[in-house]
């Protein structure tokens, strides 16, 4: 008896269709619904769709497998679909563009290659917040991420990482959206948009003077001496993080005492007068240079990485607690302004960028910087020395420098 291609579809008569021949199909359509279809393959599987022509080319919308949906389930989205139709929507084409639609994951890459590689000097920290805390949502469509999913990863994270780590991912986030509508890849809201920042205090931690001869006893007790070469490179030329891990030699010129940094973090090119204490670090480590990285390492950067473990070494045998790497910078223009510097001079110091001071930088001679260096280091070694640790040959003495 031969089986008919259109009827009122019920589980019976659907139970009751033909499996086909190895590697064919057949499409049965009911008469109730208008578009409904359902295709038999030759596994087994019965798939449920809709076929409409949509501006006069066919299109087939695929819905889902029965039983798991069910006929009355399969009727009610086809009429969904029959409705879009009639307000001249293409389901098909909506459909097809979802497909398309880039992933988190996608989106970063582009923002990457196209943004923060090119702009940013810390577009490594944007890969590690991404690893860190993003690497779940790599492969999730850019509409399926709502305001709501991001609220409560930046609530979690929050809770976790701290409030300053969940308002960083955020604006990552929402930098990540906005480039999307930069490089025409997103033409809806940002979900990042209306999230509300958890407050910050401001951090004010820097080396105390009580500190300093316990910092620099852990510092002559460190055996790993890249990890000690960068610490006290990173307290003596007060320059960031990144900055110090990707040192170049081609940028230093011991004879003049000068460090050019092509590229800060507000994206200016910015000198650091060398201080002797520093310069003598710089000789010593270049006696043993291996390639053109003041840190060399086996890293993917080429480069020394961030030194946690060796950071952490330090401050537990120093008996020193919350205190990060960057609060070194912070430490070189606290004793800077307990020495006499100006704010101007401070500013200069750490190539800060403000719309008040900007120019006055500008007219800036070196020596004063160099000069106000010289003194807050001096300062500080003073503060932190003793006989005993200026007798041990794992850290450099320092003396009073004259320019």
């Amino acid at each position: 008896m031969a089986i008919k291609k259109k009827f009122n579809f019920t589980i019976k008569d659907i139970n009751g269709l033909p499996t086909p021949d190895k590697g064919k199909r057949e499409y049965y359509y009911d008469t109730k619904t208008q578009g409904l279809a359902i295709c038999v393959t030759s596994t087994k599987n019965k798939t449920f769709f809709v076929y409409r022509k949509i501006n006069g080319r066919p299109e087939r919308i695929k819905l889902e497998r029965f039983p798991g949906m069910t006929i009355e389930q399969a009727r009610g989205r086809a009429n969904e679909i029959n409705a879009a139709i009639a307000r001249e929507e293409n389901p098909a084409q909506i459909r097809r563009a979802k497909k398309e639609e880039l992933t988190l994951g996608e989106l970063f890459s582009k923002y990457l290659e196209f943004y923060a590689e090119v702009h940013k000097i810390s577009w490594k920290e944007d890969e590690r917040q991404f690893n860190c805390y993003l690497s779940s949502w790599k492969n999730r469509r850019l509409s399926l991420i709502r305001k709501t999913d991001v609220q409560k990863l930046h609530q979690e994270v929050g809770n976790k990482s701290g409030h300053y780590a969940a308002n960083r991912l955020l604006a990552l986030l929402s930098s990540l959206f906005n480039q999307a509508k930069t490089l025409e890849l997103w033409d809806k809201t940002n979900p990042a948009i209306g999230v509300t920042k958890f407050k910050e205090e401001s951090r004010s931690r820097f080396l105390q003077a009580d500190e300093l001869p316990r910092f620099f006893a852990a510092l002559a007790e460190e055996q790993n001496e890249h990890a000690r070469d960068y610490v006290l490179l990173s307290l003596l030329t007060g320059a960031r993080k990144s900055n110090v891990l990707a040192m170049r030699w081609e940028q230093i010129n011991l004879e003049l005492g000068l460090w050019n940094i092509p590229k800060t973090k507000n994206g200016s090119w910015h000198t650091v007068p060398l201080v002797q204490q520093a310069v003598e670090i710089l000789k010593t480590r270049n006696l043993a240079k291996q390639n053109e990285w003041v840190f060399p390492s086996k890293s993917k950067s080429g480069h020394l990485a961030d030194p946690k473990k060796p950071w952490q070494r330090i401050l537990k045998s120093a008996g020193i607690q919350d205190l990060r790497i960057h609060d070194l910078r912070r430490s070189l223009g606290s004793w800077q302004a307990s020495t006499g510097a100006s704010l101007a001079i401070i500013g200069k110091t750490l190539a800060h960028r403000n719309v008040n001071t900007t120019a006055i930088y500008a007219r800036l001679n070196i020596d004063p910087v160099r000069d106000s260096m010289n003194k807050a280091t001096q300062a500080i070694w003073d503060a932190g020395t003793s006989t005993q640790l200026q007798e041990n040959q794992n850290i450099i003495e320092l003396k009073t420098n004259k320019v």
